[in-house]
């Protein structure tokens, strides 16, 4: 990287001059006049006893200056990329292709990603598409990398919550034979169902596959006592409203459309744990019984608590009710243990804002139980507000837009997952619904995407001369591969000011990758693409890329290239977003 190279060459310079230092900091001036980087030394006069300018002016007296041109002020050194370097950094791109960016060498780890993990109780939300979209793209992120990524999905199929859904179906089914039952009316009531209209099809599903195909539904409806069924038999009222079979209905018709969204919004998982698994496995009697025996449980009113306080939680926590009935906690710890146990390096999980409680009590478990407590990272997330016309709208106060199904109908894929990835994963994300329909500037993922169909089209335009040879006369024609091969080695100077700044952006990609998949960040990635298609528009507005030079001709398209190949690599293999070739 070309911010390496300037630290590394400082540092032997000052290594050289005999000076003193603690740790050396690369920045990019806010003024490009000044340089492409810049170092402060002013930390070095407290081991020199001489001022900072005079410092500088010795480092400088003593570094390599083929790379580029050095220069002082003040107590900074700045550096401004030489011909080679610049010309470097393109053939790199060219060399590398889809691998750009990609580092030669980490420590790879096996990372356990889990994210989503949502009740299979009713469509997803779109707090849901953050998170699906966020979380895939980090997966592209730390694959590319080099770690090894398994994605997984914690089924939340245990518990009060399936029974609710259960009862809810079975009010759905009864509506659909007929009766005049409807939900509570009284609002703490109402709470023990689920009263969203997404369950009618699953009941008109479920009378269907319980009634005899070919009759028609009112005869099924009418009918009191027996309900005629398949292929003549008949199916007992009671049979049909029995509740472990509404409820496991409901739940593989949940399961089902949830994973045909996720396929459908690009987001793929190697496994979907279940819950309810793993209660039968007995893990998670098992882990309450080894922190039993390493004496991290005691009894109190009733109830068992573990000793969470012992490893930072603010307060020891219940795993066992005085009915006997587990808490949520205990089985939160079974899975991390158990994941521990499947030999995964290291643990990510990327919850709403709202489990942040959680985090110290999980870590406090895995401790406990000899783990390190580290290998667990959680990445908290906040909430999405939807914008329509420039004013914030309410969940729940909508009908429109509520579901992740019905905003990506609304504004489509590409549009969803960029916007849902776009901002800080600890900030709340407006989503500007009408904006993100829009093909327009002030669309981002429009002017993303519009910038790599432009560099597709000047190539598909680029044409340089043909001798003809019946006639001898000169001709225009499409590149040649020998032509287009020598891109990556055309000279890219005299570069002016856009196409330095360009060549600069691109070689940043580097940076950025590693800064994104260290600190667990995908947005970084989309602000990146948008700063490297503004770079790109300026330059294609101050420079007439197909042009009688064919020398310069072939040096502008090499950056032409080089942005195609950067923009696809960001979007497709990272974000998971199209990068079209014609818009």
């Amino acid at each position: 990287m070309l911010k390496d190279y300037f630290l590394s060459e400082t540092e032997k310079a000052i290594t050289q001059a005999g000076f003193k230092y603690d740790q050396l900091s690369v920045e990019r001036p806010k003024n490009p006049d000044f340089g492409d980087f810049a170092i402060n030394i002013s930390s070095l006069a407290r081991y020199a006893k001489i001022p900072p300018p005079q410092i500088a002016a010795a480092i400088v007296e003593k570094v390599d200056k083929g790379g580029g041109v050095y220069s002082v002020a003040g107590g900074f050194i700045n550096f401004k990329a030489g011909s080679k370097l610049l010309s470097d950094a393109i053939a790199e791109i060219f060399a590398k292709q889809r691998d750009f960016g990609k580092p030669a060498e980490i420590a790879p780890e096996k990372i356990l990603l889990e994210y989503v993990s949502a009740n299979p109780t009713g469509p997803f939300h779109i707090g849901h598409g953050r998170w699906a979209a966020m979380g895939s793209a980090l997966a592209n992120l730390l694959k590319f990398y080099g770690h090894e990524v398994y994605q997984e999905f914690y089924i939340n199929d245990a518990g009060s919550q399936i029974e609710k859904l259960g009862n809810s179906l079975e009010i759905r089914v009864r509506q659909e034979l007929g009766e005049d039952v409807d939900f509570p009316s009284d609002e703490a009531e109402r709470k023990n169902f689920y009263a969203g209209e997404y369950l009618i099809p699953v009941a008109k599903k479920y009378v269907a596959q319980s009634c005899h195909s070919e009759l028609d539904s009112e005869s099924c409806n009418r009918d009191s006592g027996q309900i005629p069924g398949h292929r003549g038999q008949s199916v007992a009222r009671n049979d049909m409203l029995d509740a472990k079979a509404l409820a496991d209905f409901a739940k593989a018709e949940m399961e089902a459309q949830q994973k045909t969204l996720l396929e459908n919004f690009r987001v793929h998982f190697d496994n979907f744990y279940s819950e309810q698994a793993l209660h039968a496995s007995g893990k998670v009697e098992q882990s309450i019984e080894k922190l039993r025996k390493s004496g991290k449980i005691y009894e109190k009113d009733g109830a068992q608590w573990f000793k969470s306080s012992d490893y930072g939680d603010d307060q020891d926590r219940v795993i066992k009710k005085a009915d006997g009935s587990n808490t949520y906690l205990t089985a939160d710890i079974a899975y991390h243990i158990d994941k521990l146990e499947r030999g995964f390096d290291r643990l990510i999980n990327i919850w709403g804002a709202d489990h942040h409680g959680y985090v110290a009590r999980v870590r406090a478990a895995i401790e406990a139980l000899g783990y390190a407590p580290a290998k667990l990272e959680v990445l908290l997330g906040q909430l999405v507000n939807l914008v329509i016309n420039g004013e914030e709208v309410r969940m729940g106060k909508r009908k429109n837009m509520v579901t992740l199904e019905e905003l990506i109908c609304e504004v489509g894929v590409d549009a969803t997952r960029f916007w849902m990835s776009m901002r800080n994963i600890d900030t709340t994300l407006d989503f500007d619904i009408e904006l993100a329909k829009t093909n327009c500037d002030e669309n981002p993922v429009f002017y993303v995407q519009y910038a790599h169909a432009r560099a597709c089209s000047i190539l598909r335009n680029a044409v340089t001369e043909r001798l003809d040879t019946a006639t001898g006369e000169k001709l225009p024609a499409p590149l040649t591969q020998e032509e287009f091969g020598a891109l990556g080695k055309a000279s890219i100077l005299p570069a002016i000011d856009t196409a330095r700044q360009l060549i600069l952006k691109l070689e940043e990609y580097k940076q950025v990758i590693k800064y994104s998949a260290q600190t667990r960040q995908v947005y970084t990635i989309c602000r990146y693409v948008q700063e490297l298609a503004a770079e790109f528009h300026s330059f294609y507005n101050a420079n007439r890329v197909i042009c009688d030079d064919k020398a310069l001709m072939l040096a502008r398209l090499a950056l032409v290239q080089s942005v195609k190949t950067v923009l696809c690599n960001a979007l497709e293999d990272i974000l998971a977003v199209s990068a079209p070739e014609r818009m």
